[in-house]
């Protein structure tokens, strides 16, 4: 058996596991594709259609083969602004036995777009959830496409699941935050060293007199001048990295937001 057929054969062993039956007619039909998708990532380590269908091992014609892929991946409803993974309701399931730590990021892809995309962590690799495109050469989503995209993924959980969520420094918005808060969701997520804080007066993190290898928390502050919180900030120049990074969370122990 050659490794194209050995490689897909595992992989499509691997799916099947998230589901409680085995798939039948067009789900059935779905996960081949799907096992096909992924055996030829791995197998040609490109991402183009030609490169991936050459490793898929199928019978058809190399046309056909790319023709079937690019129907997969582009089969999405035109009105729907938020693009889910098809497996994702399967994949958090079998994940949410234990914390599902939920990273959000933002990047450019393609000509001119930016895709804004909430990704679980499992086995130290962030796994793509669901995501949203616009047409924009640089800068950052608006807190109203954050929390959309959020929306959008709690709807996919598991009911109790416990949730961790991550971001950089463009996500610390006060709305974000607040729904965070109110789907009782913890975080942890970078911030501005400028950002204005307050504890009776205010004050900002450069205010700090911060050296490599310290690492000051600040807890029960208010965030901006918008006061939100309290949360909990930290400042944390850990011992052989070039510059601080600076936090804003809702867990309680310094050293869990910072794990």
């Amino acid at each position: 058996m050659s490794d194209n057929h050995q490689r897909y054969r595992s992989i499509r062993a691997s799916l099947l596991q998230m589901y409680s039956s085995e798939p039948r007619g067009c789900n059935a039909k779905q996960v081949n594709i799907l096992a096909g998708l992924i055996s030829g990532i791995v197998g040609s380590r490109r991402t183009n259609y030609p490169h991936i269908a050459s490793k898929v091992p199928d019978r058809a014609k190399p046309e056909s083969r790319v023709k079937r892929i690019s129907r997969f991946i582009n089969a999405a409803d035109e009105t729907q602004e938020v693009h889910l993974m098809p497996f994702a309701v399967l994949l958090l399931s079998n994940l949410a036995e234990r914390t599902l730590v939920l990273v959000m990021d933002g990047s450019e892809v393609g000509r001119g777009c930016l895709a804004l995309m909430l990704s679980v962590l499992y086995r130290g690799r962030a796994l793509p959830i669901a995501w949203l495109v616009v047409s924009a050469k640089k800068g950052h989503f608006s807190q109203e496409r954050h929390i959309q995209l959020l929306t959008a993924v709690k709807e996919l959980l598991p009911v109790g699941a416990d949730v961790v969520f991550l971001g950089d420094g463009e996500f610390d918005g006060v709305e974000l935050q607040a729904q965070l808060t109110e789907l009782d969701w913890q975080y942890a997520c970078r911030t501005s060293s400028n950002t204005i804080l307050y504890d009776g007066e205010e004050f900002s993190f450069q205010d700090l007199l911060l050296q490599p290898g310290m690492r000051l928390s600040m807890p029960d502050v208010s965030f901006t001048r918008q006061r939100f919180g309290p949360v909990l900030a930290i400042a944390w120049w850990r011992k052989g990295y070039q510059e601080p990074i600076y936090l804003v969370t809702n867990f309680e122990l310094t050293e869990e937001a910072c794990y």
